[in-house]
């Protein structure tokens, strides 16, 4: 069912790559409460990827190519959109993760330091890239809103997901530190939302992600969340109901990250050793 509740927002969604991407879920849900947007994503991804796809059942979204851990090819996005969208843009989706350490079994205690660069880069520092290209050229509308896509690895050890623990911590705290600045100079609200383990083709590449996603699914009262839930809270922060939001690590995953003991789990462990 469809509020309306972007009717009349432009915006630019960066990292939808299949069916299976955060991004993907999240720009048919922008579709369908009104909003126009551009689709971006790197070269290669856009050749390996299904982004005409999407861009089909967006209303022939604009898909405008670029690397994310370039400043060029950023300011060249917020520049097409505008004109493609014909004014401001009043939210952002930064959808950006990779690890050649994760892709490549590296462990985390014998890193490949340039590769570990490499993560950052792509997948934390762009965050900042995309908001400082965004502040130059004054591509953002006043009350605009910025979400990027975390994990409470951020927080907590999770031993599988390797350096992409300390990229997101990096990433979360450009949300709280370019929040402040892009607040005081147009009110722009930027956050970040800690989604629960979701089967993506990123998040599937995680070393152990099949029983690590059962286990979260069990520890939280109220089950995992889905990409189509995560779009749905994602819609809440883009639109105007959320104006007052900014600068917050917002934990979407069912009730995991404030559970220390779930029943389910303690009585299958006691079950096994029963058996």
């Amino acid at each position: 069912m469809a509020y309306n509740l972007l009717k009349g927002k432009r915006g630019i969604i960066f990292g939808a790559l299949d069916e299976k991407s955060m991004a993907w879920q999240i720009a048919l849900k922008c579709h369908e409460e009104g909003a126009t947007f551009t689709l971006s994503n790197a070269p290669i991804a856009l050749r390996m990827g299904k982004i005409n796809e999407l861009a089909s059942l967006c209303g022939n979204a604009e898909i405008i190519g670029a690397d994310a851990t370039s400043t060029t090819d950023l300011e060249n996005v917020f520049t097409k959109s505008m004109e493609v969208l014909g004014g401001k843009i009043d939210f952002v989706l930064h959808s950006i993760g990779m690890s050649p350490n994760v892709r490549k079994s590296i462990p985390y205690t014998d890193t490949n330091y340039d590769n570990f660069l490499k993560t950052i880069d792509i997948s934390a520092l762009s965050f900042h890239k995309v908001l400082q290209s965004a502040m130059k050229l004054d591509a953002l509308n006043e009350w605009a809103s910025v979400v990027g896509l975390s994990y409470i690895a951020a927080q907590r050890t999770f031993p599988g997901y390797n350096d992409m623990a300390d990229t997101k911590a990096i990433l979360e705290s450009i949300a709280r530190s370019f929040g402040y600045h892009y607040g005081m100079h147009k009110k722009v609200r930027i956050n970040t939302i800690s989604q629960s383990p979701t089967p993506t083709t990123a998040g599937s590449g995680v070393s152990g992600f099949d029983a690590f996603f059962e286990y979260a699914d069990k520890m939280s009262p109220l089950g995992n969340a889905t990409a189509e839930e995560c779009a749905n809270y994602c819609l809440t922060l883009f639109s105007d109901l959320t104006r007052k939001i900014t600068m917050q690590n917002l934990f979407h995953d069912g009730g995991f990250s404030f559970t220390g003991v779930s029943i389910p789990l303690v009585e299958q462990i006691i079950a096994s050793k029963q058996s």
